[in-house]
């Protein structure tokens, strides 16, 4: 009750009150190797909310191991030398025959003299020691000692610019959390690495090359990028993802996820000295590590509409891109206020006209995409309803965007999508799970302090501005198309 009472308290105040209080109460350290510590006390309940994110994603992949970070992502659940394994010892020899003939396969797989009864006969070889492999792997043990000591909540997640992971748990376990990350991060052994490989294969096939919807994304986003590795999929094209090999994966490990890329983000029931002392007794004697370079590729101007037809046994759909400034550029705090008032909801202009007025839709939504630290997407989502179809919405869509143009939004609609935006951000803010999120991604993006400041930025954006963000990026010729096709057979 207390904690409801506060976090309604909170809500009551203004934005720019509630910021200068967060950003009074928000503690930020650095450690002589590189990491970053922002820590938060809340002591309504006695949970702590735990993050911790690596400034290291998609799109700081190459050619030659797209999908990298997405793997990785599986493959650090998968235990350390003490834990998820009942006899490292033993086990580690069979690891390295496991890799030595796994690489052989990847080497020889791709090669056209290679005799294919060879290749059966090491991937029988592969199966054998991976069934032998089983007698020591201890199966998720970070989430049964998490779950037995009260956690809740352990992920991860990847994303074109970072790399999450979460857990929340009772207040006196955070030296629980401490020594099982910081050994996560110094001993993690990539067990299973070619059975994984395989699950990533068939997660990608699931959710995109047989999902509609994850087609219709992915398609959207690698046509209307061109040269910016935000074009492809943060899992990986599945070429990538069958030739990546353990010793990439190692080593882009041991590279990035490092102090010097990262963030750890604690929010809740603590003492911030004893936190401190905590994290750098567990995390402060890690190598530095390589700091992740910047992307150097820049997408270049769009000349004209791109515009692609997906023709598969599903509904019909529409998704419409145009490219744009990512944040902290004025211009996105423009997109953030006209994706509101084109889709923000109920009563919202695209929503209203299409859903509820003329009935041409079943659903419109509107959101940025594909990441935040570089250039990105404003995306328009449309599903037609029967019998309407997808090009009776790209018109209406058309005509509400160019009214955008040269009538100004009313000041009541103004009003109403910055109150919206900045309720939904306070909302995210009550748990310590959602501050604790939205804190670590801001520091890994850049600045945490752009989430107390927002309020205020989008208090400057006026009626003309957004008319001048419409005629900037709202065109014809900086659109990408992309049109979901029932298949005739």
């Amino acid at each position: 009750m207390r904690c409801l009472i506060t976090c309604l308290g909170l809500l009551l105040l203004s934005q720019p009150l509630y910021a200068s209080f967060l950003a009074d109460r928000v503690q930020e350290e650095h450690l002589a190797n590189g990491l970053t510590l922002l820590m938060l006390e809340r002591h309504d309940a006695p949970t702590v909310s735990a993050y911790i994110t690596f400034r290291v994603g998609g799109a700081n992949e190459g050619q030659s191991n797209r999908g990298i970070a997405h793997l990785l992502e599986h493959m650090l659940f998968k235990g350390t030398k003490t834990l998820g394994t009942s006899d490292y010892l033993a086990e580690k020899p069979l690891l390295t025959k496991i890799e030595a003939v796994g690489s052989r396969i990847d080497r020889l797989k791709n090669d056209p003299d290679t005799v294919p009864e060879k290749l059966e006969e090491l991937r029988k070889i592969l199966r054998q020691l991976q069934q032998q492999h089983k007698q020591y792997i201890v199966k998720s043990e970070f989430s049964r000692i998490y779950a037995e000591n009260g956690g809740v909540g352990f992920n991860a997640f990847t994303s074109k610019d970072q790399t999450t992971y979460l857990i929340s748990l009772p207040a006196n376990k955070l030296e629980l959390w401490a020594s099982i990350e910081s050994d996560r991060l110094q001993n993690a052994v990539l067990r299973e690495f070619y059975i994984e490989r395989e699950v990533v294969r068939e997660e990608r096939r699931r959710s995109y090359e047989s999902n509609p919807s994850g087609m219709l994304y992915e398609a959207l986003i690698a046509n209307a990028f061109t040269v910016h590795p935000y074009r492809n999929p943060v899992i990986g094209w599945d070429s990538d993802i069958e030739n990546l090999s353990l010793a990439a994966a190692r080593d882009f490990f041991e590279r990035y996820y490092r102090p010097v890329n990262m963030v750890i983000t604690l929010v809740g029931d603590f003492k911030s000295q004893y936190a401190l002392q905590l994290v750098k007794n567990y995390f402060g004697a890690i190598p530095a590590g390589t700091r992740v370079p910047r992307v150097v590729s820049v997408e270049p101007p769009q000349h004209g509409e791109k515009r692609i037809t997906i023709n598969f046994d599903a509904e019909p759909a529409l998704s419409i891109a145009f490219h744009k400034p990512a944040m902290p550029a004025p211009d996105d705090y423009c997109a953030d206020l006209l994706m509101d008032i084109l889709a923000g909801g109920s009563s919202s202009r695209l929503y209203k006209r299409l859903v509820v007025e003329e009935q041409l839709a079943s659903d419109v939504r509107i959101y940025g995409a594909p990441g935040s630290r570089y250039a990105n997407l404003l995306v328009i989502d449309a599903t037609p309803r029967y019998p309407h179809t997808a090009t009776e919405l790209e018109t209406v869509i058309y005509q509400e965007l160019d009214r955008l143009k040269t009538e100004p939004v009313t000041t009541a609609e103004l009003k109403r999508a910055r109150n919206r935006l900045v309720t939904d951000n306070l909302r995210q803010m009550r748990s310590n799970k959602g501050l604790a999120r939205l804190l670590s991604s801001y520091a890994a993006l850049g600045d945490w302090r752009y989430m107390t400041g927002y309020a205020d930025r989008i208090e400057t954006i006026d009626a003309s501005q957004l008319i001048a963000f419409a005629n900037r990026y709202l065109l014809a010729s900086n659109r990408t198309v992309v049109v979901l096709k029932r298949e005739v057979k």
